[in-house]
């Protein structure tokens, strides 16, 4: 049976940081007010001539060489974004040709914070089903472009990023399961409910969130992911070394890890400086601890998405 693994992770963060207190001085908000109600302390914003296909390039780079493997060689690229460079065509094609790729199949992902977990499970199916061999899974985000930077309640909470794997068939599973839900009757609590239409912008182009009601809800999907996922694979809860939610809000990380009965040190932690950086969270967390050889081969690793739609998922991997 054809199924797919984890041959390679990058990552890539815009130079440009921003803290707290640099918040502070153009709004009414302080360092400890965030950190107390986030646990975020800065976030990374992509410069005015950085697009979501530039940072998604660099991560992609990186990934690629880890791998091992030319862009020739990627058959497939999946990147998920809801901040895409264009209406169309898709950040996809648009990376695929910064790569000096063709031919191979590419297309964008939109399900918001858990696009990543959403665009792994996509590629691995395309693998096990033995029309592809490698994929080139991404999440790239510039959000800092759709935030109202005079809302405290959101802008402090988000960052841009991107995160990259690459995945290559195997006969032994790296992906053992994937879980994928939505609820649309949430769509509500966590939207930018606007668009284009005859060249002038129709209802409101920035992100809009009920704080509150994300938090519950993200709480007990994640929960109920994580055990669902878990009996799909047939690996225990307490086999899971490592714990990678989409990292949004650090109340949100510890309480699910508590939920499921994980300790806190096999909880992933990056939402501390890369803020929640949506479809890019998941994979720049995971590439972080992959490289600082946290993360080893053979490690049971699950990964967390939660986000507008509302979506959610979880995959559970061997690294």
């Amino acid at each position: 049976m054809i199924r797919s693994r984890i041959a390679g992770t990058g990552a890539y963060l815009p130079p440009t940081i921003v803290t707290n207190d640099e918040l502070a001085r153009r709004m009414d908000t302080s360092d400890a007010w965030i950190q107390e109600r986030t646990g975020i302390r800065q976030r990374h914003l992509a410069d005015k001539g950085q697009s979501t296909s530039d940072l998604a390039l660099e991560a992609s780079r990186r990934a690629l060489e880890a791998a091992g493997l030319s862009a020739a060689q990627v058959d497939l690229i999946v990147v998920a974004t809801s901040t895409p460079d264009y209406i169309f065509p898709s950040t996809a094609c648009l990376l695929q040709a910064k790569l000096g790729a063709k031919g191979g199949a590419a297309f964008d992902l939109q399900a918001v914070c858990s696009g990543f977990v959403y665009a792994l499970a996509t590629a691995d199916s395309f693998i096990r089903a033995g029309t592809h061999r490698s994929a080139l899974v991404v999440g790239a985000e510039v959000f800092s472009r759709i935030l109202d930077w005079n809302d405290r309640a959101t802008c402090v909470l988000f960052g841009d990023g991107a995160g990259a794997v690459v995945l290559t068939a195997a006969q032994v599973p790296g992906i053992h399961a994937s879980v994928l839900h939505a609820d649309g009757s949430l769509a509500g609590i966590l939207s930018v409910p606007g668009n284009v239409c005859g060249g002038t912008i129709i209802g409101s182009p920035f992100l809009q969130m009920q704080g509150g009601q994300v938090f519950k809800v993200a709480v007990k999907v994640l929960d109920e992911a994580a055990r669902e996922v878990s009996a799909a694979a047939g690996i225990a809860l307490e086999q899971v070394d490592w714990l990678i939610p989409h990292q949004a809000n650090l109340r949100i990380l510890e309480a699910t890890a508590k939920r499921l009965g994980l300790p806190r040190e096999r909880l992933v932690v990056t939402v501390d400086r890369h803020a929640n950086t949506s479809a890019a969270s998941v994979p720049l967390a995971l590439d972080e601890f992959v490289r600082a050889g946290r993360i080893k081969p053979g490690h049971k690793v699950m990964l967390q998405g939660v986000g507008g739609g509302f979506t959610w998922g979880a995959s559970l991997v061997t690294m």
